[in-house]
C-alpha cells in the first residue's frame, strides 16, 4: 500500500514517524488467505517462484524428511526420503489454486529452490532418491503438464524399446529351449528388471561422452589404449557412482547438471566434495560439454560469460539488468581482486564454481545493488539471497560517483542493538524489484523470535 501520514510541522523530515507509520499493516494490506498445506504436510517458506508476468505462484508442502530410509528399485542409498511433496500452481491475482503436481516417496531439495528451476513456462524439478529430472510446461490456464523425464530413459521410446527388446530375446530364447511347439516352457520377463545392473539412461550418455573425449585424445592406438586405461577405466566407478546434485536450464534445449558423490548431494556444505558439470542437449540426448569443478576452461567461460548462467527470460523487465563480472566493470575489478590475493588458483576456482548452478530466482534486480550506482559490502548484503553474518553496524550504500557520499544506510535488528554482543545472529534481505522498499529478517540460533524491519525512503 505505501506509507501516507499527514505532518503539520514545516520540516516534517527530521521527525520520527507517527507511531501507525511502524507497523506492517502501514506498507501491506491482506488480498486474501489460502490454505495449501493438508493432513501432516507442512508448507515449505524457503521456496517459492514467481511466473513471468507475475500471473502464478508456485508454493510446496511436504511431509517430514526421514533420514535411513530403506532403499527400492532404483533409489538411492543414502539420499533421504520424503513420504509426499506437493507443488501447488496459484493464479496470484486472487489466490486459487489451479494445479498440483505431487512426488510420493522421493527427495527434493526445496530450501532456496535449490532443486527446481523455472526458465520462461519450463519447470525442472530434480529428484535426488530416483536420479530424475522431471521437465513440465505450465501452460496460460494454469496447467502442469508432464514433458520428458531424464534419467533411467532420455527418449520418450527407450522403455518401450527395451520391453520390445526382452519380448523378443524371451521369444527366442524359448525357441531355443524348446524346440517343439507343443511342449510349454515358463513364461519369459516381459518386462524390463528396474534391479538389473544397466546403468541409467543420463549415466550411459555422459559415460560415452567421457569415453570418446578420451578417445579422440590420442590418434596412436597403443597411446589411446593406455591413456583409456589411465584416464577412464581407473576412475570407471568413480564415474558410475556420480550422482546428479543439481540442475538450471541454459536455454530451452540445455540443461547445466551438476554431479557428484550421495554425500555431498544432501549436504549444506559441498565444498569439499569432487564435483563435475555436464551440459545435456534435451532434444538430441546428447552430452556436448563435460568439466570437473577445478576445470580452468570453465572457470574463463564462467568469468567472461556470466549472464549466460543466469538464463533469465527474454522478456524479463528487471531480470536483465543484475550486476556480474561480465557487465560491471566494479564486479569485475572485485572477482580479480580475490582472485590476486594469493593462494591456489585450483582452489579459488573450485570456490567459484561452487555457486553453479545458480539457484533459480535468488538473485535481486533492485537498482540498490546496481554496483555501477553503489558500493557496499557484500560480505553483509548483496543481490544473492542467502543468509549472512549480522553486527549491530548499519550497512552502508556509498555513491560511485564523486565525491563518493554516503547515500543511505540499512540496520537489521532491533533499533537499539541487542545486550548480548555474544549471540550469533544472522540476516536475511528482500527487496523490492524496483521501488526503494526493503525487508531485513534477523534471527538469532537460539530460538529466539525474528526481528523483522521495513526499510523505505522517505
Amino acid at each position: 500500500m505505501w506509507l501516507s501520514f499527514s505532518c503539520k510541522e514545516e520540516d516534517c523530515c527530521r521527525h520520527d514517524l507517527p507511531p501507525k507509520a511502524k507497523r506492517f499493516e502501514s506498507f501491506f494490506t491482506q488480498l486474501y488467505s489460502v490454505t495449501l498445506a493438508s493432513c501432516n504436510e507442512l508448507i515449505c517458506k524457503d521456496f517459492f517462484l514467481s511466473m513471468e508476468g507475475n500471473q502464478f505462484g508456485l508454493f510446496a508442502t511436504s511431509t517430514a524428511q526421514i533420514h535411513d530410509a530403506p532403499t527400492t528399485g532404483r533409489a538411492i542409498q543414502g539420499v533421504p526420503f520424503i513420504e509426499k511433496i506437493t507443488f501447488h500452481l496459484l493464479r496470484l491475482e486472487d489466490g486459487v489454486v489451479l494445479d498440483e503436481k505431487v512426488f510420493h516417496n522421493d527427495f527434493i531439495n526445496l530450501a532456496h529452490n535449490m532443486g527446481v528451476f523455472l526458465y520462461d513456462d519450463l519447470l525442472a524439478i530434480v529428484s535426488l532418491r530416483y536420479q530424475t529430472i522431471h521437465i513440465l510446461q505450465v501452460r496460460d490456464l494454469g496447467n502442469l503438464v508432464d514433458v520428458r523425464t531424464i534419467g533411467s530413459f532420455c527418449r520418450e521410446d527407450d522403455e518401450l524399446f527395451l520391453i520390445s527388446n526382452s519380448q523378443s530375446l524371451a521369444t527366442s530364447e524359448r525357441s531355443r529351449l524348446n524346440p517343439f511347439p507343443g511342449n510349454q516352457v515358463g513364461n519369459g520377463h516381459n518386462q524390463v528388471n528396474q534391479d538389473d545392473s544397466f546403468l541409467s539412461g543420463i549415466k550411459q550418455r555422459l559415460l560415452s561422452f567421457i569415453f570418446q573425449g578420451m578417445w579422440n585424445e590420442e590418434t596412436d592406438q597403443a597411446m589411446r589404449v593406455q591413456s583409456l586405461k589411465k584416464k577412464f577405466f581407473f576412475h570407471f566407478q568413480d564415474y558410475v557412482d556420480l550422482i546428479i546434485w543439481k540442475v538450471q536450464f541454459l536455454d530451452r534445449h540445455h540443461l547445466l547438471i551438476k554431479f557428484g558423490s550421495v554425500d555431498g548431494g544432501v549436504s549444506r556444505n559441498v565444498d569439499h566434495h569432487p564435483a563435475f558439470f555436464a551440459v545435456y542437449n534435451m532434444e538430441t540426448t546428447e552430452v556436448v560439454a563435460f568439466y570437473q569443478n577445478s576445470a580452468e576452461e570453465l572457470y574463463f567461460l564462467f568469468e567472461k560469460f556470466c549472464d549466460h548462467f543466469h538464463a533469465t527470460s527474454r522478456n524479463s523487465l528487471h531480470m536483465n539488468f543484475i550486476s556480474s563480472h561480465s557487465n560491471n566493470v566494479y564486479a569485475l575489478e572485485q572477482l580479480r581482486s580475490i582472485k590476486n590475493k594469493g593462494g591456489s588458483f585450483s582452489q579459488f576456482v573450485k570456490k567459484m564454481m561452487a555457486s553453479l548452478p545458480f539457484g533459480c530466482q535468488s538473485q535481486s534486480p533492485s537498482p540498490y545493488f546496481d554496483q555501477s550506482l553503489f558500493r557496499y559490502d557484500e560480505k553483509l548484503i548483496s543481490a544473492t539471497d542467502r543468509h549472512r553474518q549480522s553486527t549491530d553496524h548499519p550497512i552502508k550504500f556509498i555513491s560511485r560517483r564523486p565525491p563518493y557520499t554516503l547515500k543511505f544506510k540499512i540496520k537489521p535488528g532491533p533499533e537499539a542493538g541487542t545486550i548480548d554482543g555474544r549471540t550469533k545472529r544472522i540476516s536475511s534481505f528482500l527487496f523490492h524489484p524496483f521501488l526503494p522498499l526493503a525487508l531485513s529478517i534477523q534471527q538469532t540460533l537460539f530460538l529466539q523470535p525474528s526481528v523483522v524491519n521495513i526499510h523505505f525512503r522517505r
